[in-house]
């Protein structure tokens, strides 16, 4: 692998001592790998081609001046070895579109992380649903009736819309809060938002745990994110702040648990959100917290990735090898018997 090449957010606009996209852009460069970046406006498909406005860059490890741009340039991305979709949500329709250009991409034999279809078929709210025994009790509808239902149920619950990360548009509802018709009539009016309910989890209070798991195997250490005074949410972007601790038994069962829906899905890189010992969030367009945990361990993740990377690339030529060879066993067996056959 050479060429790289990064969907993501304006690299202007990133915070590097804790921006996991740069990271992993870093690894790379040290590599020795080309390095690009694009942005959602910068691609365009033409007779099947997917043509795109890059910029190749030069990466230095500080929190100002810290790229370069070395080059300009309108490139076939089927030309390159690797996408990394690194775009952060809302999840859209321009998100919906990106996964369609980097799927043709795929079909071209461009490895993309995470694959497309999962990117555009893996909620990463709503794919808890498929792994039950390891969340908390969990409700998503519509009707505000069902979630006053659940309300009462639990007494203490959190609603999240399903198409945002950072904590954006999350709220704790109380059954004795006076103003929850209101706040439902505000967040879902006319019933048409999908939302997703959860039990309350009071062990937020010791934190919310992200774990990065790669090509299928855990980081031996997580962060565990704490939220700041006032606040229930433990998102960083939220204000939180993080400690890193090992994984305790209870977040490796969870890892295994989980291990078959990202084999299914070929996820490679995804960060799960563990509160109490329960997922909240399976996520994979752009997990974070890499760069928290690799300072405080003084831990190659970034290099981890690419490592795994490289191990995948040669598994799949080994296999494609291997097949081509059974198939070359196979016509000379059938012209073996031809032979022998022939009178």
């Amino acid at each position: 692998m050479r060429k790289i090449a990064v969907l993501m957010d304006d690299i202007s606009k990133i915070k590097t001592y804790k921006d996991t996209t740069f990271a992993l852009m870093l690894a790379a460069q040290k590599r020795g790998y080309d390095l690009m970046i694009f942005g959602q406006e910068d691609w365009s498909v033409r007779d099947g081609e997917v043509m795109a406005y890059v910029q190749t860059v030069s990466l230095i490890d500080r929190e100002e001046d810290y790229y370069q741009v070395l080059n300009e340039e309108v490139i076939n991305l089927a030309t390159v070895d690797v996408v990394l979709q690194r775009k952060d949500p809302p999840f859209n329709l321009s998100f919906i579109y990106d996964s369609y250009m980097l799927e043709l991409l795929e079909q071209q034999g461009v490895k993309v992380i995470n694959p497309a279809s999962a990117l555009r078929g893996i909620n990463e709210k709503f794919s808890i649903s498929q792994v039950p025994e390891c969340t908390p009790p969990t409700l998503i509808t519509k009707s505000n009736e069902d979630i006053l239902d659940f309300l009462r149920e639990y007494k203490d619950i959190v609603l999240k819309p399903l198409d945002r990360m950072g904590g954006s548009g999350v709220f704790k509802l109380n059954l004795n809060d006076p103003n929850i018709n209101s706040i439902l009539d505000t967040i879902n009016p006319e019933n048409k938002e999908t939302l997703m309910l959860q039990q309350f989890l009071p062990a937020i209070s010791e934190g919310d745990k992200r774990i990065l798991i790669i090509n299928g195997k855990a980081v031996e250490y997580g962060l565990l994110r704490h939220a700041k005074e006032g606040e229930f949410r433990a998102n960083l972007a939220a204000g939180g702040f993080g400690t890193v601790e090992p994984l305790n038994e209870r977040d490796k069962w969870l890892v295994a648990k989980i291990q078959p829906l990202l084999k299914r899905e070929k996820l490679y890189f995804v960060g799960l959100d563990v509160i109490g010992g329960f997922i909240t969030e399976i996520n994979i367009t752009s997990p974070t917290c890499m760069r928290e945990i690799e300072r405080a361990k003084n831990i190659d993740i970034a290099g981890r990735f690419w490592d795994g990377l490289e191990e995948l690339e040669q598994q799949e030529l080994n296999h494609n090898n291997n097949e081509e060879d059974g198939k070359a066993n196979l016509s000379t067996s059938n012209i073996d018997w031809d032979l022998s056959d022939n009178p």
